[in-house]
């Protein structure tokens, strides 16, 4: 009996599509048998999905309400297809990679996004993002997967002759608008599949595509699902260039995937006023004080049951009591037109609320030092602390000697849309236009302050060329930071592309929190795990051995290609497998073979030739959930088929288990 192999692609939008169909009709559903592979498949019998949809089944009309594009279909598939690619583990250029949690991965955000579906489908809590807002000088992305070649790309215009897959969408292009709505909507289609259920994305975006992004996030995440559009004042110090208006408000556009009742949580307030709990509409009731928790400025004494109260008020004393050292020292009782009910009372002093009776016509007051934060406004500026553009440029010079970012966005900004979310144990936050990385630092803010929750961050960059980017400034402001950059990069001989200047970013703002915060940052994340996005390390027979020819099978006996590690096949198979990359890792040595270990056994591999029982047995101690070996690992065919008897001895698997459990590449 054949082991399987892993498909060691990203996931197909369409099979989760189906999957998502299935779930909710699956009387729709007939089982098909594949005529090449002999497997059985859920394919939709449209009859039947019309019979259940009704009256609501739609063929088309001549005139429809819709948002449409050139492109729009094009974008739609391409979102859907699954691609040959892979997150290669860069150990090197990365920060505690043992420990850390959080992720930085630099490649085209598109097919990272379809890398990340398998292991993070429905994982991610917010998304934000601050993508390029079609100006007529900014970059948009090229998408056409289908083709994998250099050459075939520089033909078609998907890259220029730097292999660069992004180009400045110019405002004469006839189809300006129509590129940048077809690459917001792939992308977005696809980070849809990666929010919670009740997950948030907020959009960062100005006057010139607000409107199309609104229509686009209607389609994606359903209109019904729109929860504000932000309005943030990004500068105190408008420009004066115009005649007609200027300018102070970027939008913040947020969604919800499944918008639910929870409540929006905005600024905490605090207060020491007093607020009596007297209210004259309300009818006659009785409220009980415990002992030693009324506070009053009464002279020690026992005071009597009677009649007391205001001109306003008529407040009886039910049973005697006693007041020393400015607290009621005896349990006693009220009746008057109160505000609250008994048990509301209970629960405010068990909650800290200051309870008074100042004089002797006892009249109670409350006070709160806290309030639960108020749902936010759509306004965001200084008076709920947030920062404008100026405030973040010059925060870079706390990180660096000049200035290397171009408008970058203040941390507070995404550190208070952050807290509009209730969490209560793990938030990860995806930034798939990460640029000048605020939301690593902003995420590494949130998690120090609130250390009950696990806050992580995964940020995707591409690898933008610093020098094609100052050609193609015409701004000489952005010039001179776009060159800082440059020179800081020359200085410490590294590449010179944005991801590299996100990266140290990160670096120096981890340290920077750490030495600010002491020994309260003792356990703090500040760490990152670096991938990058390159082609699958399989060869291209992997995927198609339908097309392997007669002189290509001694060339081709090995089908990964020459060079891979071993960290590089354990990450592909974690993410084919749905396994989530910041887990931890282990490796020991069994007759002496290297066996890698994911989180205790959610995922263990060998990839080392000639593989006997012993490893089988060390493995099989660990429980695993998955397991994974490559071809080669077995030098006899034998060996490789007795591999179910195995399992089915040492970890009391069925057949059916280990079928399901144990894979090869």
């Amino acid at each position: 009996m054949e082991l399987e192999r892993m498909t060691l692609t990203s996931a197909s939008g369409s099979k989760l599509n189906l999957d998502a169909l299935y779930q909710i009709m699956p009387s729709c559903f007939t089982e098909v048998r594949d005529e090449k592979t002999g497997k059985i498949s859920h394919k939709i019998n449209f009859t039947t999905l019309r019979e259940l949809l009704g009256d609501n089944a739609y063929e088309g009309a001549d005139e429809e309400y819709g948002f449409s594009w050139v492109g729009k279909n094009a974008a739609r598939r391409e979102a859907a297809n699954s691609i040959n690619k892979t997150l290669r583990p860069c150990p090197e250029e990365s920060v505690d990679w043992d420990n850390t949690e959080n992720l930085y991965i630099e490649g085209d955000n598109l097919e990272v996004l379809k890398l990340l579906q398998k292991s993070y489908l429905g994982k991610i809590k917010m998304i934000y993002i601050d993508p390029p807002y079609n100006t007529g000088n900014d970059f948009v992305y090229e998408d056409d997967f289908s083709r994998t070649s250099f050459d075939e790309n520089l033909a078609t215009g998907n890259v220029d002759e730097d292999n660069t897959c992004f180009r400045k969408n110019n405002d004469t292009d006839s189809r300006f608008h129509s590129k940048w709505c077809s690459m917001m909507y792939e992308r977005l289609l696809v980070a849809r599949t990666l929010l919670s259920r009740n997950g948030v994305i907020f959009i960062s975006i100005d006057d010139n595509e607000i409107r199309n992004l609104k229509n686009i996030c209607d389609e994606v995440f359903g209109a019904k699902n729109f929860i504000d559009i932000y309005n943030w004042a990004k500068t105190e110090t408008p420009e004066n260039l115009s005649v007609k208006s200027r300018q102070i408000i970027e939008y913040v556009v947020c969604y919800q995937n499944n918008r639910d009742n929870s409540r929006f949580l905005g600024i905490q307030k605090y207060s020491s006023s007093s607020n009596g709990l007297l209210n004259q509409p309300n009818p006659v009731g009785t409220l009980k004080f415990p002992a030693n928790v009324v506070r009053t400025k009464i002279p020690n004494q026992i005071i009597p049951a009677g009649m007391y109260g205001t001109d306003k008020y008529d407040v009886e004393l039910l049973n005697d009591t006693e007041v020393k050292d400015g607290v009621f020292i005896k349990e006693f009782s009220l009746k008057a037109k109160f505000k609250w009910q008994q048990s509301y009372l209970d629960n405010e002093i068990a909650n800290g609320t200051i309870i008074s009776i100042p004089t002797i016509k006892f009249s109670p007051a409350y006070e709160k030092l806290e309030y639960a934060p108020e749902v936010p406004t759509n306004l965001i500026n200084s008076k709920v602390g947030v920062d404008t553009n100026e405030n973040a440029g010059e925060y870079q010079l706390e990180l660096f000697d000049k200035k290397v970012f171009n408008f970058p966005k203040p941390v507070s900004l995404i550190k208070y849309l952050a807290n509009f979310l209730p969490v209560e144990d793990e938030c990860i936050v995806l930034d798939f236009f990460s640029g000048s990385a605020t939301t690593a630092e902003s995420v590494m803010k949130l998690a120090l302050e609130k250390p009950n929750i696990k806050y992580k961050f995964i940020l995707v960059q591409i690898q933008e060329d610093l020098l094609k980017s100052l050609k193609e400034t015409s701004s000489k402001s952005q010039k001179e930071i776009i060159q800082n950059a440059i020179d800081f990069l020359s200085q410490q001989n590294k590449p010179l592309n944005i991801c590299e200047l996100g990266k140290e970013r990160i670096r120096r703002a981890g340290k920077k929190i750490k030495e600010e915060a002491g020994e309260k940052a003792a356990n703090l994340d500040t760490g990152f795990r670096v991938f990058k996005c390159e082609d699958s390390f399989m060869n291209d027979v992997y995927f198609a051995p339908s097309e392997l020819k007669q002189e290509d099978l001694f060339s081709q006996i090995e089908n990964i290609k020459d060079g891979t590690s071993d960290l590089s096949l354990l990450f592909g198979c974690m993410l084919d497998w749905g396994v989530q990359l910041s887990l931890p890792l282990s490796h020991f040595t069994v007759a002496r073979k290297t066996i890698h270990n994911v989180n205790d056994g959610d995922l263990v591999a060998c990839f080392a030739e000639d593989i006997n029982e012993e490893v089988i047995s060390a493995i099989a101690e660990l429980s695993p959930l998955r397991v994974v070996f490559r071809d080669s690992c077995f030098s006899e065919s034998a060996f490789k088929m007795n591999l179910f008897e195995l399992f089915k001895q040492k970890c009391g698997w069925s057949e059916e288990q280990v079928r399901d459990k144990v894979r090869v590449i």
